[in-house]
């Protein structure tokens, strides 16, 4: 029986004055995949990023727990000694910050450095500002290579196919696959993954194990991802908004 590692119940949370989350509920256990599909404007990336701690999003009623604990109160620097660790999708460029340094501060050892940095076809790039003229694949082979390092508990991954062409999806597929322990038999893995996508792209190289979808701020449905990806491909997101009209009716 896998251990719950996330536990997250009736969140709500807000940008300024907006409320973007209205009561979430979701549970992942120990070992296991997540996706979340939804339209732009959703509460994809405010789910994630409440779920990280960042100062902008603001929780006002519900909690989040880690490992059986509440997270509520840590800031984010606290999450990710934890275990917790966020790619993201619009990551900036850094100027004056060197990856090498800044992977250096993640971990010392530069024999380990230089060979995730390698099998992500980054080696050229350690000593570059970080994400500074970067293209879209290698700002997110970067991002990836951050979490490789990080070794995080519960890898959170906001929309890693966006702007990357399909060579690199498979590259950064195979990594994450690693990094959520994909070769290991099932009861032994203890990684989890949390994963937003446009596209579905990503969920064909990597098996998912879970998909939910999210509309205004809700999870509005769940179930097996690739079940949920054929029926948006077929009829959009339009038929998720006639089921929750639906539901709100009820």
């Amino acid at each position: 029986m896998n251990t719950c590692l996330l536990e997250i119940k009736n969140l709500k949370v807000r940008i300024g004055d907006k409320t973007i989350l209205h009561g979430v509920n979701l549970t992942i256990d120990e070992g296991t995949v997540h996706v979340i599909f939804g339209p732009n404007g959703s509460g994809k990336t405010t789910l994630v990023g409440a779920i990280m701690g960042l100062p902008q999003y603001e929780v006002v009623d519900g909690d989040i727990k880690f490992k059986g604990e509440s997270i509520l109160s840590m800031p984010s620097y606290e999450r990710a000694r934890l275990g917790i660790g966020l790619a993201f999708q619009r990551p900036p460029a850094v100027k004056g910050v060197n990856l090498f340094h800044l992977l250096k501060a993640v971990k010392r050892n530069e024999d380990d450095i230089l060979a995730a940095a390698e099998a992500l076809n980054l080696k050229d790039y350690l000593h570059r500002d970080m994400n500074k003229g970067f293209s879209g694949g290698e700002i997110k082979r970067s991002e990836v290579l951050q979490m490789k390092l990080m070794r995080p508990t519960l890898l959170m991954l906001d929309e890693p196919e966006s702007g990357v062409d399909f060579e690199n999806i498979v590259l950064l597929s195979d990594i994450i696959k690693e990094m959520l322990e994909k070769k290991q038999p099932i009861v032994t893995r203890k990684r989890s993954g949390l994963i937003i996508t446009h596209t579905g792209l990503i969920i064909e190289q990597i098996q998912a194990d879970v998909g939910h979808v999210i509309l205004d701020g809700r999870i509005l449905c769940s179930g097996n991802p690739h079940e949920i990806l054929e029926a948006i491909r077929t009829h959009g997101f339009e038929r998720c908004v006639e089921c929750l009209e639906k539901q709100r009716k009820r």
